[in-house]
């Protein structure tokens, strides 16, 4: 008896017409080759590029459609033409002329230099910088001066929501345009993507409403990845609003833990200017229209006497010229460092600094929200960070008062950099952002004792209490970094 005759057949035979083709499998194997030999070209980070190609060699189709949205480097892309970005930077130091400092402050020359030098931030003294902690205050004045306005309202926010506070500013907008102003809102669309009826509302009414990036949820594209994370207000080129706060009931309200905790700026003088390139730079990008009329840069008086730069970065820049900066304060900073970020999910560089500031002996310290916004991912992320800066001497603390969104570095007493740059790495890497570096001691001061008032409402971790938390949690946590660079 043959036993095998009546065993069953437990693998069908496969249908010639569900294999691959041999001419598709030619082509894929081609092009996924050709994928790894442009990394490994880009000479970037040897373990990026090591994770890249056993992505793409273990897990192909899974790998292609990852490294389509997240892998592909575009540093080598310029924003605008170096002639476009010439005649608007003529135009900024025209209308800067006779406050640009010259020769800058022996200390803070190495950090204005590195600015000026990776990225044409114009130290332009003669400035006055009023700061908001809280967004009533701030918004009252932005509207009051948006009213004001006699020639052009460039408004450019992260997220600009269709809820009370974002349809006082839209009526405005809507209503000067109206009145013959010109009115340019230039948003992030993925940030914006169910708002589209709201920006309709006020493109009737004469608004020029432009995306960033065009996001089509039938054609997404690996720039869908980049985001333009600015505040950047500009009115007249005379005033300009820039920092973390972006335009929404929560922001006014609160969410359910508490406050919405956040710092902006209200810039008067000649530093305008520069914040003024720094819209028209995006304006040229996403509409290919470049705005070089000299009426948009206005020749200022004296505001003040605040010496400052506006910095810009992004992922096309040859340079991170915020982080740049940042680490130069680090690495510069001789008695005191404290920062605020909502989000912290560093790269290398970042957590490298911070540590050897606190060993140097300077007293740093980092204050982060206790509580999140965007669930528990990203606070699982930023938690898997704090043992190593504990270790090291950095002073952590939790603000626990509701949700802190500030975006705050002050040094020494010396140096002051607001803006919309967190600290992670999608701030450093993958978004468009804005940040005024200034430097002024009775500001530093100011901003110093907001520091302190606002760990009245934290909580300061020790090194005991951290390392004793379940391990569950510090296994989230682990699990949680692995997704850093996409958070």
């Amino acid at each position: 008896m043959n036993y095998f005759r009546k065993m069953p057949i437990l693998y069908p035979a496969i249908h010639p017409h569900t294999i691959m083709p041999v001419w598709l499998n030619i082509f894929f194997a081609i092009l996924l080759v050709s994928i790894i030999l442009m990394e490994i070209a880009e000479n970037g980070h040897p373990i990026r590029t090591l994770a890249w190609i056993l992505v793409l060699t273990f897990l192909p189709v899974i790998g292609l459609v990852l490294y389509f949205f997240f892998g592909r480097d575009r540093k080598n892309r310029r924003m605008v033409s170096p002639e476009d970005m010439e005649r608007l930077k003529t135009l900024s130091e025209q209308a800067c002329q006779g406050h640009i400092a010259d020769p800058v402050p022996d200390r803070q020359h190495n950090l204005i230099t590195l600015l000026s030098a990776a990225g044409g931030a114009l130290p332009v003294r003669d400035n006055d910088v009023k700061v908001y902690t809280d967004f009533p205050s701030m918004y009252e004045d932005l509207l009051a001066d948006l009213e004001a306005a006699q020639h052009h309202i460039h408004f450019q926010f992260f997220k600009f929501e269709d809820d009370e506070m974002g349809r006082r500013a839209e009526e405005i907008l809507a209503r000067k345009s109206e009145e013959g102003v010109e009115v340019r809102l230039q948003i992030d669309d993925l940030a914006n993507l169910f708002r589209r009826k709201f920006y309709r509302r006020m493109a009737e009414r004469g608004v020029q409403v432009r995306p960033f990036f065009r996001v089509r949820l039938l054609m997404l594209s690996s720039d869908t990845n980049y985001r333009n994370h600015r505040k950047n207000v500009v009115i007249d080129g005379r005033i300009g609003y820039t920092g973390g706060m972006n335009i929404a009931n929560r922001y006014a309200g609160g969410i359910r833990n508490g406050v919405w905790r956040d710092t902006h700026i209200r810039v008067t003088g000649p530093a305008v200017a520069e914040m003024q390139t720094a819209f028209l730079v995006d304006w040229k990008f996403s509409t290919k229209q470049l705005l070089d009329d000299p009426i948009y840069y206005p020749v200022l008086p004296p505001a003040g006497n605040q010496l400052m730069q506006i910095a810009t970065a992004g992922p096309m820049g040859e340079f991170r010229v915020i982080l740049q900066g940042m680490l130069r304060i680090l690495a510069e900073s001789k008695r005191y460092i404290y920062i605020q970020s909502p989000y912290f999910v560093p790269n290398e560089p970042m957590m490298l600094a911070l540590r050897n500031a606190a060993l140097s002996g300077v007293d740093v310290r980092l204050m982060i929200p206790k509580n999140d916004d965007q669930g528990f991912l990203v606070r699982y992320a930023s938690h898997s960070y704090v043992d190593d800066l504990l270790r090291a001497g950095v002073r952590v603390c939790f603000y626990e008062a509701g949700f802190l969104h500030a975006k705050m570095i002050v040094a020494d007493d010396e140096v002051v950099s607001i803006g919309s740059t967190n600290l992670d790495i999608r701030s450093f890497e993958q978004d468009f952002e804005i940040n005024a570096f200034i430097y002024d001691t009775p500001l530093a001061e100011q901003m110093r004792k907001v520091f302190w008032q606002d760990e009245c409402d934290g909580q300061y971790m020790d090194a005991k209490t951290w390392a004793a938390r379940p391990l569950f949690k510090r296994f989230l946590e682990s699990l949680a970094r692995l997704f850093s660079p996409l958070l």
